[in-house]
């Protein structure tokens, strides 16, 4: 006798490689936007208020774009755990309110106006990745 079993397919459910992928796409997309500057030139120099200046290279942007974007993965997968539906409404209004505060030290700092605009854009690269991809879509 034959019998077919009917798989019951999730629809929500993020593909499994879908989240880690979105991270580094998230890291990726800084380390393009570092080098675009570095090879127009841009003077990654950074001064902090009673700081001595800091070079700004590639390990620190993979290092920290590597960890935010983990920490909003994993923020994500908690909230999902706790809040249910409203996980993904949560989580993106914190990913915008980190994203706006993250620019406060961006504004404080003394850089080129490149350094700047080049910072900054990292600054929005990984909260767009991220939202564009980590999130399960209901289809």
């Amino acid at each position: 006798m034959s019998s077919t079993t009917a798989h019951t397919v999730n629809s929500t459910a993020a593909p499994p490689r879908r989240r880690p992928l979105g991270v580094l796409a998230a890291v990726a997309a800084c380390v393009a936007i570092w080098l675009v500057g570095a090879l127009g030139g841009v003077d990654y120099a950074v001064r902090s208020p009673g700081q001595p200046e800091v070079a700004v290279n590639l390990v620190p942007v993979v290092a920290f774009s590597l960890v935010a974007a983990l920490l909003g993965w994993a923020t994500l997968a908690i909230l999902e755990r706790i809040a249910g539906r409203r996980a993904t409404t949560i989580w993106f209004s914190l990913v915008v309110a980190v994203a706006l505060l993250s620019f406060a030290p961006l504004v404080q700092v003394d850089a080129t106006a490149g350094a700047k605009l080049a910072l900054g854009a990292m600054h929005l690269a990984v909260p767009a990745t991220l939202i564009a991809l980590l999130p399960k879509r209901n289809h």
